[in-house]
């Protein structure tokens, strides 16, 4: 069985024991969290269930770590006129691992 959710303003396509990493999430390491109202679509043998726009269900997640993700770099020049800017970013992430999926 597998499932599509949406946190975090992105999708993942998840089944028991996947590990996935989303924006920060604020919870202890070793916490057991769930995410509720996030289940667009499951799959189970063939048979197919759509949300409208959800599904009543959640997804219990464990919280692996917190990191940060690869450095982003916005560089902006104005050519002839001695302007650039140069900025740095880094992203805080959790990773998180599915430990089941709830339907009903």
């Amino acid at each position: 069985m597998y499932a599509i959710i949406k946190t975090s303003g992105k999708q993942y396509k998840i089944e028991a024991g996947t590990v996935f990493d989303v924006d920060r999430v604020d919870a202890e390491v070793g916490a057991v969290i769930d995410i509720n109202d996030c289940i667009l679509m499951t799959s189970d043998n063939g048979t197919v269930n759509i949300g409208e726009p959800t599904l009543a269900g959640s997804v219990k997640v464990e919280v692996k770590e917190h990191f940060r993700g690869p450095k982003l770099i916005a560089f902006k020049m104005k050519r002839r006129k001695r302007s650039r800017v140069k900025k740095g970013h880094r992203q805080e992430m959790t990773k998180l691992e599915v430990k089941d999926i709830v339907l009903g």
